[in-house]
């Protein structure tokens, strides 16, 4: 019976867990908004910058990714992906930075 109940708790918390995901990006995609990212980037597909997907495509697997593109939308750019530069955010606070690159990280 103990094993039930933990298997039912395990459950449970993995669909809570599934839920918060979701609720994450929402909020993720408003901070995107308010701190102006989506004025040259789009979720699927290219606007001024690269589509967020993109980026999460070209970094997939790179263990050093995160702390890369927080630097990079703090400072600014450019050469990544192409000649237009991306220029530095130094406005968005670091605990929203790197939510934001969680979040295009996260992107499929």
């Amino acid at each position: 019976m103990k094993s039930k109940l933990m298997i039912l708790a395990a459950g449970l918390m993995a669909a809570a867990g599934g839920a918060q995901a979701a609720v994450d990006a929402k909020a993720a995609e408003a901070l995107a908004q308010k701190s102006n990212c989506l004025a040259c980037h789009t979720v699927d597909k290219k606007l001024v910058g690269p589509a967020y997907k993109d980026i999460a495509a070209k970094y997939k697997g790179d263990k050093g990714a995160e702390a890369k593109l927080i630097e990079k939308v703090k400072k600014g750019g450019s050469g990544a992906w192409g000649t237009i530069p991306m220029p530095p955010n130094p406005q968005v606070k670091d605990p929203d930075l790197k939510t934001l690159v969680e979040w295009i990280l996260s992107i499929k």
